[in-house]
């Protein structure tokens, strides 16, 4: 069995990622930071289903917990699945900020930075080790990196990087076959930033060719191809998944 980690799976596109990777037959790690009752519903749903999971604490923003998250993959590895190696790696976690450029304090930025880049660069290379030849990694980035949306340029900019950094990733780690796509969602109904009400929803659904918003499953069904021998000649590429937003 194929095991794949997803950060930031308590809810939202990443708790719909766990669930569909599941029911592909994939093993799951999950992580969360503070919604641990999410994480666990996420864990009772795959396995109630037949599947295995399993939950872990991580602040994908505070580095000098990583050491200690890779230990505990490793126990979870050898406990649930008695394997040592990971075969993919989502990073997913992530959080929102609505504030105009001249209103952004130099720790909102450092925050959203840690989280969205610096995060996902060194959680990678600390779980680089336990990713078996021909894994798949794929990075959650944004559509507000192509289409510019007033009140998000440090989320956006961050997200930016991390599309530059998914190439690099490519690139470096080809020697072992795994395979780095970026995927970059549109508006999608989850809590980030707040959620949608009515009214931006509608606003956003009459931009978007496909005339409505998009849903977390949405999004779940091409990171769980991404991470199957479904997109297994799929590399180096962002994909956007927004249902033809600003077209």
């Amino acid at each position: 069995m194929q095991i794949v980690i997803i950060t930031g799976g308590s809810r939202g596109i990443g708790a719909a990622t766990a669930l569909e990777c599941a029911r592909r037959g994939l093993g799951v790690i999950l992580t969360y930071n503070s919604h641990q009752a999410g994480a666990a519903e996420v864990v009772r749903r795959i396995t109630d289903g037949g599947g295995k999971a399993a939950a872990l604490k991580l602040d994908v923003g505070s580095m000098a917990g990583f050491a200690d998250f890779r230990l505990a993959v490793e126990q979870t590895l050898s406990t649930l699945w008695d394997t040592k190696q990971l075969g993919g790696l989502v990073n997913n976690a992530g959080y929102g900020l609505y504030r105009p450029i001249q209103d952004v304090t130099e720790q909102q930025f450092d925050g959203l930075m840690n989280v969205h880049l610096k995060g996902p660069f060194f959680l990678t290379q600390a779980l680089l080790p336990l990713l078996k030849q021909g894994a798949s990694i794929v990075n959650l980035t944004s559509a507000t990196t192509r289409v510019a949306f007033a009140g998000v340029a440090p989320y956006a900019a961050f997200k930016g990087g991390l599309e530059v950094l998914t190439r690099y990733m490519a690139k470096e780690f080809g020697e072992r076959r795994i395979r780095v796509n970026a995927v970059s969602p549109g508006a999608i109904r989850t809590e980030l930033g707040g959620g949608l009400n009515q009214e931006f929803e509608a606003q956003l659904a009459a931009h978007t060719a496909l005339g409505r918003v998009g849903e977390p499953d949405d999004v779940a069904r091409v990171i769980a191809t991404l991470l199957t021998e479904d997109g297994g000649w799929i590399n180096a590429q962002t994909i956007e998944t927004a249902g033809g937003y600003q077209i």
